[in-house]
């Protein structure tokens, strides 16, 4: 993780939530009133994020002191008390919120993110997040994936050729797209092509594309399509990817599997902040 990136993301969130000022606990309470709080995870998840919110009481105010009991990884069970805070109360007020919106979305991430490569653990293929990420928050949810035990898929469009679908009808097919991305860029790129029938995958594999992604292939297909590369190029597969369908995926032959699920529509895990 870029820790100057995460602390502009972080800084822009305080002013954002803060304004000019926290109205009620600057009304209420003195600038030495400090008090003692502790997080309590009210379901069972895996804590992602610990830094990031240590590191937003500390760029707010360097006197609020925080003791988590576990490291990012761990697995906490509901009801248990795995953090203290302690420090200004009107800090600890001011920063309570986009504290825990970090923390609660991460963890949530990660949680996830363990499901699925539980599923898969010792059976071969990879689950690997995607760019379906929340705009801003692409390097903290692909930290939150790895800390789950998921691996990334490419950072952004720099990071990686994919040619998608909407390349290949532009460019007149896989293999002319292919070519025109090996007629103009580093030969040490790696290319992966998106395919949705056995006759882009014969494209594909005409044109030696590095990966091939099956997108939204019936299981079916996607068995014949594993024969068909018969370990030519990396396997892919990708599209309205769940728990229930990791089983029958994890021994069809592919190499990975890509998810958004993973970051672009999960439950934020249920934490308090208690004083």
């Amino acid at each position: 993780m870029n820790n100057l990136a995460a602390d502009d993301l972080i800084r822009q969130a305080l002013v954002e939530d803060i304004g000019f000022g926290d109205l009620a606990s600057e009304a209420i309470f003195a600038e030495d009133h400090m008090s003692q709080a502790c997080l309590i995870a009210k379901d069972n998840l895996v804590l992602a994020g610990i830094k990031v919110f240590t590191r937003t009481f500390a760029l707010l105010d360097d006197r609020v002191k925080i003791t988590s009991h576990y490291q990012d990884g761990a697995n906490i069970r509901a009801g248990e008390k795995f953090a203290e805070i302690s420090g200004p109360t009107r800090s600890l007020l001011a920063g309570e919120r986009v504290a825990l919106n970090f923390l609660q979305h991460l963890s949530g991430v990660a949680t996830e993110t363990r499901r699925y490569a539980a599923v898969l653990k010792n059976r071969g293929p990879i689950i690997v997040d995607t760019r379906k990420t929340l705009p801003g928050l692409r390097m903290l949810e692909k930290y939150a994936v790895t800390v789950g035990g998921g691996k990334n898929h490419r950072y952004g469009l720099d990071s990686l050729v994919m040619i998608k679908d909407n390349h290949r009808k532009a460019a007149g097919g896989v293999l002319p797209a292919v070519q025109m991305v090996r007629n103009k860029l580093s030969p040490f790129l790696k290319i992966e092509v998106e395919v949705e029938t056995l006759e882009q995958v014969r494209e594909a594999l005409q044109a030696k594309a590095d990966i091939i992604m099956l997108d939204n292939m019936p299981l079916t297909l996607i068995k014949e399509a594993v024969a068909l590369i018969d370990h030519q190029a990396l396997i892919e597969v990708s599209g309205n990817i769940t728990l229930e369908k990791l089983e029958d995926l994890a021994e069809s032959g592919v190499d990975i599997i890509s998810s958004g699920a993973l970051t672009h529509s999960v439950k934020a895990a249920d934490i308090s902040m208690r004083l």
